[in-house]
């Protein structure tokens, strides 16, 4: 995203996505002023990218040697998503680094084309044990050059 000038909501497209999944709102998201607090984005967008890996087989949560840690994150916020719904997430890769990934994930309302939120984060890949980065493999490459 070009934080140099001020994005608007056509500046996103459901076309600018490939990998797509739905998530339903749930009641304890809506915050005291009836739309979807703007933390629980963060976990929707969590859930969209890790639910690829796991697909994709690039992440056993229990036994993958490599895994990925946020190295930061963002959102921008168009229109107020609320329970109950369900949010269209759109997921495309922004960077693909050496050691890393950005995501973006553009939220859309349920069969709406107006985007309602962009997010992401930027993984940096490292082993496991030690915490130290390590080189994307073929195989990451391959599944993340499908949503670039």
């Amino acid at each position: 995203m070009n934080s140099s000038r001020k994005l608007k909501p056509s500046d996103f497209s459901r076309r600018d996505y490939t990998y797509w999944q739905q998530v339903s709102t749930r009641w304890v998201d809506n915050d005291v002023y009836g739309h979807i607090n703007n933390a629980v984005y963060f976990s929707y967008i969590d859930s969209v990218v890790n639910q690829f890996l796991i697909e994709y087989q690039l992440l056993d949560l229990e036994k993958s040697e490599v895994i990925g840690v946020v190295a930061q994150s963002q959102c921008r916020f168009f229109q107020s998503l609320s329970y109950p719904g369900v949010v269209d997430c759109g997921l495309r890769v922004r960077h693909l680094g050496k050691t890393s990934v950005s995501y973006e994930v553009g939220m859309f309302e349920q069969d709406k084309e107006a985007v309602a939120a962009v997010g992401g984060f930027t993984h940096v890949f490292v082993d496991r044990s030690q915490h130290r980065p390590r080189p994307l493999s073929e195989l990451m490459r391959s599944a993340f050059s499908t949503l670039a």
